[in-house]
């Protein structure tokens, strides 16, 4: 019914939000963690004589800061990257509701380690890439896991505009993260990994106590309890007619029939799901898409406090425009596809638009407060509005593409797979910026720029070129 659709993307939101909340304290306290300590007062009783690093923590104090802080978000982005590759797999073996619940409460637990390293004065890098690493590896079990939830309770009709709205909870994540992070890097920098950590579990928990994860589950309970109650069987399942009536929603698509969504005893293999004809253009294009949204997220605070000069507070709330501008992008990209029918297409147009968008705000974006307010909600739009209608309503329509015929134990896998794909480019961004950043900003942008015409060209046209040869590839593995 719609009470339970409206309450599962409350729920999946929420979710997914703690996520990201959590991912985006480390793009904050880096520029807390090696800054200018030349410009602040040195405390008299301190020993030591390095005048420029006294107020660094190590081992972020040396010269190859940016390198070790490329390693650190590596650690993070390459486990993610391996794992979602095995993640969707698992995801359509076990509840979705234990699934998640597992991974938000261990990816609190490793957010707090890495915070709790300020208060147990760890100086090791190894340590922190392990701790990220970790992290990186139980976060895979979000996004497979809310897709596909989401997917069983809503139809394709709507289904662009209602994910390109859901999806603003990466955006709304990230803006949250940063806010809070914001409150404590000064002061106590581990809190702001601490605090997120206690919201993720929290989520967690409310997680196994509220989540339901598709409509037949929820059929199947009140046909539990209309048999507990009448103690007879067969005329509950005469009057099945009526209880397909109480699940249709007539403001929303419908959703998947029971017909069509009959359960199969397997789930989809690995090459099964590759086999689904636009997998693998859209993971490709994903993959320079969001090499192009996960750089901006781990690197966008320190380069405005590099270029404007602002401390670490007021760089992590201005990056947040960026998001703000996500949000819109989603949200217009779900909607234009919906309207128009080509994803691909939509895509395209945004992607060709951003890449000369990225140039100007590289090159005016500093010039006063106005402009860059305005050029971060642009390019916040324009980068993230295809990422975000690829994960989300492209990945929902290819795990129910009607190749499947009907097999609904096919979108985690499918949603992994592309989104696994693009985790490689989330992390080859941000290493690639940690070892280009030393030779000038403008070098990042050139990458960054050269990533967004790739994505646009991997979706629109060499796909195009290359379609018989990839559909002769696809039959010699079938």
């Amino acid at each position: 019914s719609l009470k339970y659709r409206g309450f599962t993307l409350f729920l999946t939101f929420l979710f997914y939000t703690s996520y990201h909340l959590s991912r985006k304290p480390i793009s904050i306290v880096k520029s807390e963690l090696h800054k200018n300590c030349s410009t602040l007062i040195r405390p008299p009783n301190l020993n030591g004589t390095d005048n420029e690093t006294w107020c660094d923590w190590a081992p972020f104090d040396q010269d190859n800061y940016q390198t070790l802080f490329g390693a650190v978000d590596n650690s993070f982005l390459v486990a993610y990257a391996v794992g979602m590759f095995f993640s969707g797999i698992f995801g359509e073996r076990v509840p979705l509701r234990y699934y998640l619940t597992t991974g938000m409460l261990l990816s609190g637990l490793f957010t707090c380690l890495f915070g709790l390293g300020f208060y147990w004065n760890i100086h090791s890098i190894w340590y922190y890439a392990f701790v990220q690493a970790m992290n990186g590896l139980v976060q895979t079990t979000g996004w497979p896991a809310v897709v596909a939830c989401v997917g069983n309770w809503f139809g394709k009709g709507k289904r662009g505009f209602i994910m390109g709205v859901w999806n603003s909870h990466t955006s709304v994540g990230n803006i949250l993260g940063s806010l809070i992070a914001g409150i404590f890097v000064s002061s106590a920098w581990g809190m702001s990994f601490i605090v997120p950590g206690i919201i993720i579990a929290s989520t967690g928990i409310l997680c196994f106590f509220f989540l339901v994860e598709s409509e037949s589950l929820v059929r199947t309970m009140l046909m539990a309890v209309y048999e507990q109650e009448d103690n007879e069987k067969e005329p509950l399942l005469q009057n099945s007619s009526s209880s397909e009536e109480i699940f249709s929603s007539p403001g929303l698509s419908n959703s998947i029939s029971s017909e069509s969504t009959e359960e199969h005893t397997e789930a989809i293999s690995f090459c099964g799901a590759l086999r689904i004809p636009g997998v693998m253009e859209f993971s490709l294009c994903l993959l320079f898409a969001k090499l192009v949204s996960y750089t901006f997220l781990y690197w966008l605070p320190l380069y405005i406090s590099n270029v404007a000069h602002f401390d670490p507070k007021e760089a992590g709330d201005m990056s947040t425009l960026f998001d703000v501008g996500g949000i819109v992008g989603g949200v217009v990209a779900g909607l234009v596809s919906d309207q128009t029918g080509g994803r691909a297409s939509t895509c395209c147009v945004m992607l060709i638009v951003a890449a000369p968008m990225l140039f100007l705000y590289n090159h005016i974006g500093q010039y006063s407060l106005a402009t860059t307010i305005g050029m971060l909600l642009v390019c916040g739009a324009l980068v993230n509005g295809p990422y975000a209608l690829i994960t989300t309503a492209v990945s929902a329509d290819l795990g129910t593409h009607e190749s499947l015929s009907g097999n609904s134990r096919a979108l985690s896998t499918v949603t992994a797979i592309i989104d696994g794909t693009g985790s490689i480019g989330a992390a080859l961004g941000p290493l690639l910026a940690g070892v280009i950043s030393p030779t000038g900003w403008n070098n990042v942008f050139f990458m960054l720029i050269t990533a967004d015409i790739l994505a646009c060209l991997l979706v629109q046209c060499i796909w195009k070129v290359f379609r018989p040869c990839y559909s002769l590839i696809l039959k010699l593995i079938q």
